[in-house]
Order: structure tokens, then sequence, then C-alpha cells
């Protein structure tokens, strides 16, 4: 597999993942969920502040902590792309490292962003966050990640 189509395999996902991501919140409060494949798939809106399962450092330094280390983990990202890529790896495997890239790498970039660029939404105003406000919910580098996939 080439450089070129493994990374454009991840930008198409990174465009992807953004461009749903900016939907849902635009168009959904938080807790709110919308059934595509009947009862087996949902996009169900909701934004973690930490890492998997919600699991979180404390305080705003915590934050910045786990946004580096996103940061780094998607730097070193790159370079086992590309190394595994040299070492003609399967392409099933190049495919699967780089999914994952694009998933890590489309968090950091909520991680990074989404608190200057989004209003706060909430569940229990029910409020739909509105795109690029005067004064975001958080600074750079603490913004939440938005998660919207929802498997039974």
């Amino acid at each position: 597999m080439k450089k070129r189509t493994a990374f454009l395999i991840i930008f198409l996902i990174v465009f992807a993942d953004q461009a749903l991501k900016i939907y849902i919140k635009t168009n959904f409060h938080i807790g709110q969920s919308h059934p595509v494949l009947g009862h087996w798939f949902q996009l169900y809106f909701i934004e973690n502040e930490g890492m998997a399962y919600g699991w979180k450092f404390g305080g705003q330094w915590g934050k910045m902590i786990l946004t580096l280390f996103r940061l780094a983990a998607v730097i070193f990202g790159i370079f086992y792309i590309k190394r595994i890529i040299e070492k003609k790896y399967p392409s099933g495997y190049i495919i699967c490292i780089a999914l994952i890239f694009a998933g890590a790498l489309g968090n950091l970039i909520d991680s990074l962003f989404y608190g200057m660029i989004f209003e706060n939404s909430s569940m229990f105003s029910y409020n739909v966050a509105k795109i690029f406000p005067k004064n975001g919910y958080a600074g750079f580098m603490h913004g939440r990640v938005v998660d919207m996939l929802y498997f039974h």
C-alpha cells in the first residue's frame, strides 16, 4: 500500500468525522438521539471531557495534559504509519491502523478547538450549540470530544 492511499483514507475519515460532529453539535442537544438503522444503530449526542468511558484527570491542568497526550499519540501515529508502509505490512493492517489514527486525530481536533468554536451544549435547557459564537465554552486545548455513534 502506498503512503498516499493510507493518508487519503485518513483524510476522508477525518473529514467525514468532523462534518458529522459539526452537524450533531449544531442540530442535537446533549442526550438527543435519532435511530439510523432501526434499533441497531443510533446517532446519540454526548460529549466526553476525558478519555474512554469518561475517565479524566482533575481540573484544567488534567485536561491540558490529556490533550497533550493525544497530540503525542497522533505524532507517534504518523511515524508508525509511515514505518509500517515502508516495511510493507499487509494492507488490511495498515487500513486498520489508519482508521484508528483517524479517530485519534478527530478527537484531538475536538479537544484543541471545539471549546473555542462552539457554544456550550446543555441537556437541561435543550440548547443546541451555535458554531463560531462571540465566546466559546472553553479555551484552546480544553474542548470536549463529541461522541455520537451508538450501537446497541
